[in-house]
């Protein structure tokens, strides 16, 4: 008979290979928000990095660059955390090169940067204008991005109108903006289509209507209530549909790039999947938010609840017509279909339940028009932005939201990414190593799923202003020192994790992973002493010293041969003993 070690082995393999069996037929729909998938990516899928221009470049008036409507807004006092500017930021205007070789030492395959239009249109009227040197600054960005083999993503608005045009005309809110956004867009065409293959019209059109135009929070600044972010959105979705069909008819043949948007979007989970009212309050969130500008893009006209939701609360305050503007049948059919893929911005989820404010007369606004609550799960991880905690099964969930809703878009992840607060200064950004690690294999999921993502952007390439809070909060893979004139660059931990997973293509298997401690902590203060390369923390192997144990691992059918091969002899060496 068998010793009772030998059954005990004999036992354990038998469940091993069971357990190894069951990974192999994982079902990608259910529900498992704990579960990591081992895999790679498709051939050829794009990894990247980016950044804007007023976040990044600083020398807001040099070389001919004329005032944007953020470099006004900032030089307010009281309206950006510690009255901080965008003035020198990163200083990337000067730092090309230098920079170029950040993104070579992660080896990415793209770069997604905004073009400043008053830095090229210093008014923003093309007649007015053409500033040769910002021209200039922008084709030797481009060409040396070019000559090191990554591909440039261009973003022709994130968020930097000229300051003429609102003083002039009262920006986003007066319609003349889609004719003077087609003017710009066409010059870049013009300038840089030749090698630039990848436009995006807008980034996050959502924060520039509602906190542009709603709130106040961001430039311009104003706070119209209830119509300024509809009427702000109903002109940047013909803005954007004006220089899709441009860009169709005049430079598609001769360019033959791609012209998509980039439009954020929070997941909203039910607070209770068993009611139904959670349920339509969940979706009603993220249909006022990523829906608001991706439904006309890809139907023709607003989400049905957005109409029935903004119409009823106006008719109930009073008013002749609904506070959402209409699209008339002929724009409809010209809005529909201008996107040749769709960017996605996301960074956390929240849940959502059913709440009723009432509409008084004047009391309405956007966010009461939506009748919802947003929660959040406090044990939810959030190391930075008071808005943004780490929930990854959110981001599979929106990336199918999309594939079901438009018809399976070609999608660029275009943002992606988490913060931490200013008063870190170690280097070892282990929780944004964890994030990417999450979000990336949710991203992966919902390719198995069937949904059609291409490429991925990590938000952001460097630390840089961000936007009312100024300073307070950084993205970035380098850390950057904004207190010394030079704006030195140092890689945090995220950068060689991040380079691995390029590097990898993904989670390529391993039948097990070895668990490592974090690394030990390096502050910046310190690697200005020495070079960032000399430490371990740089050097060690972020792919396996940063992962849990997986719980579905896809192991081929030849380990498990092997292992019961194991078994086999296993047992015979131990009757031998007996």
């Amino acid at each position: 008979m068998l010793s009772h070690c030998a059954v005990t082995a004999c036992c354990y393999v038998f469940v091993l290979v069971l357990r190894l069996s069951a990974a192999e037929d994982f079902d990608w729909t259910k529900n498992d928000h704990g579960s990591f998938y081992y895999g790679t990516f498709p051939a050829g899928f794009s990894w990247g990095a980016g950044s804007s221009a007023y976040q990044t470049e600083g020398a807001w008036d040099q070389d001919g660059k004329g005032l944007s409507i953020w470099d006004v807004f900032s030089h307010k006092k009281g309206k950006i955390l510690q009255n901080d500017t965008g003035d020198s930021s990163c200083e990337g205007y000067y730092k090309v090169k230098d920079d170029i070789s950040l993104m070579k030492e992660l080896k990415l395959n793209h770069y997604r940067f905004s073009i400043s239009w008053p830095r090229i249109m210093p008014t923003g009227i093309r007649a007015d204008h053409v500033n040769e040197r910002g021209i200039k600054y922008y084709d030797e960005l481009i060409d040396n991005l070019l000559e090191n083999k990554i591909t440039p993503i261009v973003t022709l608005y994130h968020w930097d109108l000229p300051q003429v045009l609102q003083e002039k005309y009262g920006g986003w809110q007066n319609i003349s903006m889609v004719n003077h956004f087609n003017e710009f867009a066409n010059l870049c065409f013009e300038r840089f289509g030749n090698r630039v293959k990848y436009w995006i019209t807008f980034n996050n059109p959502w924060s520039v209507a509602v906190e542009g135009y709603e709130t106040g929070e961001h430039a311009p600044g104003l706070k119209l209530r209830g119509t300024g972010a509809y009427r702000a959105a109903h002109h940047i979705i013909k803005a954007h549909a004006k220089v899709w069909h441009a860009y169709d008819t005049q430079w598609r043949a001769k360019q033959k790039g791609l012209l998509g948007i980039s439009l954020s979007g929070d997941w909203g989970e039910p607070v209770d999947i068993s009611n139904s009212k959670d349920i339509e309050a969940a979706e009603r969130y993220v249909q006022f938010y990523m829906g608001w500008f991706a439904t006309p893009i890809f139907h023709g006209d607003y989400p049905q609840v957005m109409k029935d939701f903004i119409g009823r609360k106006s008719s109930q305050q009073g008013l002749s017509s609904s506070r959402l503007p209409t699209f008339s049948t002929q724009e409809k059919s010209y809005i529909k279909g201008t996107s040749d893929f769709l960017g996605i911005g996301h960074f956390t989820t929240r849940y959502v339940t059913q709440k009723n404010y009432p509409s008084g007369r004047g009391g309405s606004s956007y966010f009461t028009d939506r009748d919802l609550a947003e929660l959040v799960d406090p044990r939810w991880p959030d190391p930075g932005s008071e808005w943004l905690y780490s929930v990854p099964w959110g981001f599979r969930r929106l990336l199918n939201f999309v594939k079901t809703q438009y018809g399976n878009p070609l999608i660029y992840v275009t943002e992606n990414g988490v913060s931490e607060k200013i008063m870190c200064t170690e280097l070892c950004d282990d929780w944004r190593i964890q994030y990417f690690k999450d979000y990336i294999n949710e991203m992966l999921k919902a390719i198995k799923d069937g949904v059609n993502v291409h490429g991925y952007t990590a938000w952001s390439l460097l630390d840089k202003f961000e936007w009312d809070e100024g300073y307070s909060e950084r993205f970035g893979l380098y850390y950057v020192d904004f207190r010394n004139k030079n704006k030195p660059r140092y890689p945090k931990a995220s950068v060689q994790y991040y380079k691995r997973i390029i590097g990898s293509n993904g989670f390529p298997n391993q039948r097990e992973v070895r668990k490592c401690s974090t690394p030990a902590c390096v502050s910046v203060f310190s690697v200005q002493r020495r070079h960032a390369s000399e430490y371990s923390v740089f050097n060690t192997d972020p792919l396996t010293s940063h992962m849990e144990m997986v719980t579905e691992i896809v192991v081929p059918t030849v380990c498990t041969l092997c292992i019961l091969l194991s078994a086999v002899f296993l047992m015979f060496l131990l009757r031998r003993r007996n």
